[in-house]
């Protein structure tokens, strides 16, 4: 395997990565094995991929961990997700302290069952101090729900007097959405080969370089990643300008 490491550019680092984190079901159908197979063999990567970035000095790492549109899987599915969150999160704040990585949660947390916000907000409270990295985790999360939930905001916002309709400026907006506290991602990794947005961060992801991996989730390691960092500091970023411009 070639060594992508060696070729990375410390001084174009990515400073925010976004990764939708697909394939488990598949990688699992593959082996014969339940989707929630899968799905625990992912667990893995999250920590070698989070690992990995703290290590090169990544800041934002956000995996799309749950969509709004998961909870129509079956049941069983589900629940076992649920379970399996928990699960991890008790398990990997030792490795997340030792890292010193934040812990981070975007989405629609409320409607999350109360066994899995307790452990999510136990784990975001003990790394709270953390400053390495900040792992995001997007959970019951759709980038269609956070525009809306950050419009219906402003407009009470608007309603209430405390804000003029002319002061809705492209900043104010992304004030608004849950990822305010972040950098937009520099990066998108999907894995799996899949070739879509799949409703995660669409506001976020207007100038963001995207990266598209065949490999499955479950098998996606540190040299996948460090891969896909290689490719994205080959790529010339020009937000709307010439290349003459950049050169300039």
């Amino acid at each position: 395997m070639e060594d992508f490491l060696s070729q990375i550019d410390d001084a174009k680092l990515p400073e925010h990565v976004a990764v939708i984190m697909d394939g488990n079901g598949r990688w699992a159908k593959e082996k014969n094995k339940p989707r929630v197979f899968g799905h625990k063999n992912g667990v893995t990567s999250v920590r070698e991929v989070s690992e990995a970035c703290a290590e090169l000095g990544v800041k934002f790492l956000t995996l799309y961990a749950f969509s709004t549109e998961n909870w129509s899987r079956p049941k069983a599915e589900v629940t076992a997700l649920m379970t399996l969150l928990v699960e991890t999160v008790r398990r990997e704040l030792k490795t997340l302290s030792k890292n010193k990585i934040r812990l981070h949660a975007i989405g629609n947390i409320e409607q999350l069952p109360k066994a899995t916000q307790k452990a999510l907000l136990k784990g975001i409270e003990e790394t709270k101090d953390n400053d390495r990295m900040t792992l995001t985790l997007a959970l019951n999360y759709s980038a269609r729900w956070e525009i809306m939930n950050a419009t219906q905001k402003i407009a009470q916002q608007v309603e209430q007097g405390l804000l003029k309709s002319a002061d809705v400026t492209e900043a104010v907006f992304t004030s608004h959405l849950e990822t305010h506290n972040m950098p937009d991602p520099a990066l998108l990794i999907r894995t799996s080969g899949e070739m879509r947005i799949s409703n995660y961060l669409l506001w976020q992801l207007a100038y963001t370089e995207l990266y598209f991996s065949p490999v499955y989730w479950p098998d996606f390691r540190k040299n996948h990643l460090y891969e896909a960092i290689v490719n994205f500091q080959q790529r010339e970023r020009r937000f709307g300008k010439t290349s003459d411009q950049l050169q300039a």
